[in-house]
């Protein structure tokens, strides 16, 4: 099938490579001309294991293409996918990149078309994008689906070629039969495809992101539970998570929840309730308590540190929000590291990404490897868990005798650090 990605930021970028895996040909579109050219030379613009290696297949094979050419490419396709950021605005979703799109298909239409929202969109987006649409010109000429995307960053192209599940949104029989087809060889290896109605694959994604959001929220409640009680919190997440009703994923304590999706879309999730004055209480407790997470860390790094914070060099091991990702949106690093530096700290810190990020202070360094970042270390963050952070010799790479480890992920054994003498401290433990 002929393919067209508007937008080729990560989910556009991703879900296009992988399709053109698949056998399709696929243009992936962009108004960014710096990106459109660096992709068309194999340079990616994101972090994500894997896909330098797929696009350049891809592009040899000349089954993938990249243009600034919207009009070109929305007439040779069969299939649109609209893919273009959805940001917050007053903790609404801003949809306005999405139906300046919806403006470009509609004068560009030349023959039957399925448009899908692969973009995070609030219910009743589909509609819009449908009466946007409808002329007498247009009449027979599309069909608008949703079909969420559920990548998650670091692991996006095992979770597109082996996806839980495909939720198609649509009324059309037509292109349901269509996108069936299209998902067809991932199916066959085990993907579950959900037909539905078009509002209902648009508030699955919200809903997803929002549970998920819960329960990384939940576990960080309860680990602030154990640290009072005298209680492993991984004790306790193992416990729950063999309840299958339950499943222990996304049951592990530490910072608050950050990224692309989880921060925007359940704020997006409570606009959307107020639209249909429903009061959606549980996710604004989540939305509230991650908030309020990076405060409370902040209070026991004070703490740890006798509340002499100033003039003290303090070293965060990972910025990003997740490991597998050079992703810094939301991170609670953005959170932390300005706030300790309001408070005289001068912060050193290691990413593996290897992408120098801005934090705007001189009193902010980057180092390339991780003895550089902590030899001179009165505190270390364990702030993201990659895994080359998982069995570090802290007594070889810091030259303070008197350094402390603080772990938000609990990678270390609370135990084995005593044994070594080494002052620790971890989440919930």
């Amino acid at each position: 099938m002929k393919i067209c990605m508007i937008g080729s930021g990560y989910v556009g970028l991703v879900s296009g490579a992988c399709f053109s895996d698949l056998g399709n040909m696929v243009t992936c579109v962009d108004v960014n001309k710096e990106i459109i050219e660096k992709l068309n030379r194999g340079i990616i613009p994101i972090y994500e294991p894997g896909l330098q290696e797929l696009v350049v297949r891809n592009l040899k094979k000349k089954r993938l293409f990249f243009s600034t050419d919207i009009s070109s490419s929305i007439k040779k396709s069969d299939i649109i996918f609209i893919c273009v950021g959805t940001p917050t605005k007053n903790n609404k979703a801003e949809l306005k990149y999405v139906f300046n799109v919806v403006k470009s298909i509609k004068s560009n239409l030349n023959r039957y078309k399925i448009i899908v929202t692969k973009s995070t969109v609030p219910v009743t987006t589909g509609d819009k994008i449908q009466n946007m649409l409808e002329s007498s010109k247009n009449k027979n000429k599309f069909d608008v689906v949703s079909n969420p995307e559920f990548l998650r960053e670091g692991e996006a192209l095992r979770d597109f070629q082996f996806p839980d599940r495909v939720v198609i949104g649509t009324s059309s029989k037509k292109a349901n039969k269509i996108m069936k087809r299209l998902y067809l060889p991932l199916i066959k290896k085990g993907g579950r495809y959900f037909h539905t109605s078009r509002r209902s694959a648009e508030l699955i994604k919200y809903a997803s992101n929002a549970f998920l959001a819960t329960k990384i929220t939940f576990i960080n409640e309860i680990a602030n539970l154990c640290e009072k009680s005298n209680i492993d919190v991984k004790e306790i997440a193992i416990g729950m998570g063999l309840d299958e009703r339950i499943g222990g994923r996304f049951l592990r304590a530490g910072p608050a929840y950050g990224g692309s999706c989880f921060p925007k879309d359940t704020r997006a999730l409570v606009a959307t309730g107020r639209m249909f004055n429903t009061n959606l209480s549980v996710v604004k407790s989540v939305i509230n308590s991650n908030d309020k997470r990076s405060n409370l860390l902040l209070n026991k790094i004070s703490k740890i540190m006798n509340n002499k914070i100033k003039n003290k060099n303090i070293t965060f091991l990972g910025v990003t929000f997740k490991p597998g990702t050079d992703d810094m949106r939301e991170s609670s690093s953005l959170k932390m590291i300005p706030a300790l530096l309001r408070k005289g700290a001068c912060v050193n810190y290691y990413e593996p990404t290897g992408k120098k990020k801005e934090f705007k202070s001189k009193n902010v360094n980057y180092f390339e490897n991780v003895k550089d970042a902590c030899k001179s270390a009165d505190l270390i963050i364990i702030h993201t868990e990659w895994n080359e952070f998982k069995q570090l010799n802290f007594k070889k790479i810091t030259k303070k005798r008197n350094f402390k480890v603080y772990d938000l992920r609990n990678l270390y054994s609370t135990s084995e650090m005593k044994k070594n003498k080494i002052s620790y401290f971890s989440i919930g433990r």
